[in-house]
């Protein structure tokens, strides 16, 4: 899987009294990106919760290209940039359905052992769904 693809609708909310996307929202957008490629993989956070791992981001990067305004269909594309160990690093391309680039980006996010709040290694059920993924 290259990329994995998901439409958005911007809100209204999201917006400035000018119709532009507020720039933390774009954060947002990652992060509905993450949770389907999760979904991909027949994963999600709850169940990972579920498991006793967290998934707390502990870095973002966000290069701003263009503005989304109020309404626009927006394409967030996601994909894993390197098999995980204790973190998971992901990137992103945010786009105008019409394919203009509005923002691209990357997270980190750290595997924790909620029962003892530290971080641990990738559950082997994530790399056992890994093991034909090509990067």
């Amino acid at each position: 899987m290259e990329f994995n693809e998901t439409e958005i609708r911007v809100r209204y909310g999201e917006t400035d009294q000018m119709g532009i996307v507020y720039h933390a929202n774009y954060a947002v957008y990652f992060e509905v990106g993450r949770t389907e490629w999760l979904r991909a993989f027949g994963l999600t956070y709850k169940g990972m919760e579920e498991e006793g791992i967290m998934l707390p981001v502990i870095s973002l990067s966000i290069n701003y290209k263009n503005s989304a305004r109020y309404d626009d269909v927006l394409k967030v594309k996601t994909r894993l940039k390197k098999i995980p160990k204790v973190t998971i690093e992901f990137e992103y391309v945010l786009q105008k359905k019409s394919g203009e680039l509005l923002a691209t980006g990357s997270t980190i996010l750290a595997f924790v052992d909620m029962k003892h709040n530290r971080p641990t290694r990738c559950p082997k059920y994530l790399l056992d769904k890994l093991q034909n993924y090509s990067l």
